[in-house]
């Protein structure tokens, strides 16, 4: 028996591992290598590594983990984990791994809104994420595609990035009148009509057209998405819920369930960013480590 299975090899999943690896314990990460970031060619906001893209930085974390003989990296995806005193990881191709310990970092989905070529544009000119992308896009007329309830605060978030701005509703009435107002006495143009379509090359999105036959040049911007959980397998085993539909924790990361820990993106309490992820994956290792001490004593 190992003493901690890793699920995700994100940058949750990866800095934990590190922590677990330099902490002597036994650890095995399994990574089907299905990133959420995988649609975007720079990553920014972690500094010494601001502009990254994700293949470079994986490909640099797993090199720091190849350091560590105790680490092991499967490239499989997990099946099943169940809980009989410990813990039974199951691997697509049959193999049961044994261990005290799981951390969970499987990560999230992005749901796109529903508009004709969305995904096109998805990570090379529409970005979910200001903080990350923000700086590439200043001070440009830039859409904000919304169809949640956060459409009114994201797109005030949005304008600190530029002020020429078009919130896009997709036909769906978002804001009360009062917020209406205050966005276009701002000069943000509020949009509700059903989108068309986008259009645009290579990508790189041109304008966005209504079905009204409204065409408005833009040459970017920011999209809400419904958060999805990649994977089902903290169901599985019984982890609690959230009200925002991440998994509840503690202070230490431990799920509802006694020895299955939650990192990364996971939680939906934070912001998702590489460098927050990669930061809460290496608290939760430290936990861990910490209660395999407790134990060990």
């Amino acid at each position: 028996m190992i003493d901690a299975v890793i699920i995700g090899g994100g940058p949750a999943g990866l800095s934990a591992a590190l922590v677990l690896g330099r902490a002597k314990r036994e650890v095995v990460l399994f990574d089907e290598d299905q990133p959420r970031n995988q649609v975007t060619a720079h990553s920014h906001g972690f500094i010494t590594q601001d502009g990254v893209s994700p293949a470079t930085f994986k490909e640099t974390a797993l090199g720091d983990l190849k350091k560590y003989p105790r680490i092991q990296v499967e490239n499989q995806r997990v099946t099943s984990v169940k809980k009989g005193g410990s813990f039974f990881i199951v691997e697509a191709e049959g193999k049961t791994v044994k261990a005290r310990k799981v951390l969970l970092a499987t990560g999230l989905t992005d749901g796109l809104p529903d508009v004709k070529d969305v995904h096109s544009f998805y990570g090379k000119s529409l970005f979910p994420c200001p903080f990350c992308d923000g700086w590439e896009l200043r001070d440009q007329p830039l859409l904000v595609l919304a169809e949640s309830d956060h459409a009114y605060m994201f797109t005030k978030i949005i304008s600190n990035w530029s002020k020429d701005l078009v919130l896009a509703t997709n036909g769906k009435n978002l804001l009360t009148a009062e917020q209406e107002k205050e966005l276009t006495s701002r000069g943000i143009r509020v949009m509700d009509e059903k989108i068309d379509s986008l259009i645009g090359e290579k990508g790189k999105l041109k304008s966005i057209r209504f079905e009204t036959g409204v065409e408005l040049e833009r040459v970017g911007g920011f999209v809400t998405s419904q958060l999805q959980q990649a994977s089902s397998l903290a169901d599985q085993i019984g982890c609690k819920k959230n009200e925002q539909g991440g998994y509840e924790v503690d202070e230490s990361s431990q799920s509802s369930v006694e020895g299955v820990y939650v990192a990364g993106d996971m939680t939906m309490n934070q912001a998702q960013q590489i460098v927050l992820a990669a930061a809460n994956g290496s608290m939760a290792a430290s936990r861990m480590v910490a209660a395999l001490a407790f134990e060990d004593f």
